[in-house]
């Protein structure tokens, strides 16, 4: 049987009668692998290990041990997570240690005293170094990510010194914690002295495009860094042309934005650029037009002829209505 098995492959595959035997063997082969693992399923039974009564207690003991383990810390963060889900965002914070203080003058480690993090506390430290100031208790609702909730906390704590109403804020402020009379070195009360306030000279209006940063500084709210911004701004401009132009100098608050207005009045004419001479160097220097703009108005002039009003800009893209219509003060034409 198998010589006729050979002798058909040999005849089939055309094959040699080495060849074919080979054959033969390679398909032997290839189905005893395939029968190995039923097998030994067949001839080796399946062995069960016999775990004794005290292995089998140790590991029921285990198994205990790790649910009462498992349900332990679940109940444990499920408390965790109530707990921290009713904290307010104060709370997440710090736990302020509260006392009077005055914005202006607390350093950043009393801050964090308050129940600020170290990065809000250099925030208002920083806010405080360019020239921003505290003029109302509200204003720190002002300083980007100051929580609302730690705010009501701090606000019976705010003593405000110096600027408008800050005085009276301060002595009211400061009488929520204290109702003791005035006393002197001696234990003895007393009452508060009071001081005669000298009289400061009447300030003038004044024309803001001439102004020196002197007349600036003089107005409540304004310091020397405030004055040198303004007339920086003013002079980029080449002069102001309405009291609007005031609220675009960055680190005015209401307090020097109402000061500026009441004595900073516009008398002269801005200083103008000939837009039908003038360089993209030149146009570019202007606060509100960009590189881009100065360079396509002055091609568009080489290319179209000379502007003859603010309309004639309308033409070009790259300028919209409201840039045209606040550049329109500044150009000669």
């Amino acid at each position: 049987m198998f010589n006729r098995f050979q002798s058909l492959i040999r005849d089939y595959f055309g094959m040699s009668h080495k060849e074919s035997r080979g054959f033969v063997v390679v398909i032997f082969l290839t189905l005893l692998c395939l029968l190995i693992p039923f097998l030994y399923r067949y001839l080796v039974p399946d062995t069960v290990v016999d775990t004794s009564a005290a292995d089998q207690r140790k590991l029921d003991s285990l198994v205990a041990l790790m649910q009462t383990e498992t349900t332990k810390q679940d109940a444990e963060r499920q408390s965790h997570y109530a707990s921290d889900r009713n904290r307010t965002t104060a709370e997440h914070f710090s736990e302020p240690k509260l006392f009077p203080f005055d914005p202006n003058t607390v350093s950043v480690t009393q801050w964090q005293q308050l129940g600020l993090p170290r990065w809000m506390a250099e925030r208002i430290d920083k806010y405080r170094s360019k020239g921003g100031q505290f003029r109302k208790k509200e204003d720190l609702l002002k300083i980007y990510d100051f929580p609302p909730d730690l705010y009501d906390q701090l606000e019976p704590y705010i003593v405000l010194k110096g600027g408008r109403g800050g005085k009276e804020e301060g002595e009211r402020s400061f009488a929520a914690f204290s109702d003791k009379p005035y006393a002197n070195e001696s234990g003895r009360s007393s009452e508060r002295p009071s001081f005669p306030e000298k009289a400061k000279p009447a300030l003038q209006p004044f024309d803001i495009n001439t102004a020196d940063t002197s007349q600036l500084i003089a107005l409540k709210g304004i310091g020397s860094t405030l004055a040198g911004r303004i007339v920086k701004f003013r002079d980029a401009l080449g002069g102001f042309v309405s009291t609007d132009q005031f609220h675009d100098v960055y680190g005015l608050d209401s307090l020097a934005l109402d000061e500026l207005q009441k004595f900073g009045k516009i008398q002269s004419a801005p200083r103008k650029i000939p837009v039908n001479t003038a360089t993209a160097e030149a146009l570019d220097r202007h606060p509100f037009l960009s590189r881009r703009q100065a360079e396509i108005i002055v091609k568009y002039r080489e290319q179209h002829g000379a502007y003859t009003s603010a309309e004639s800009l309308r033409p070009i893209r790259i300028l919209d209505a409201k840039t045209i219509e606040k550049i329109a003060p500044y150009l000669e034409f």
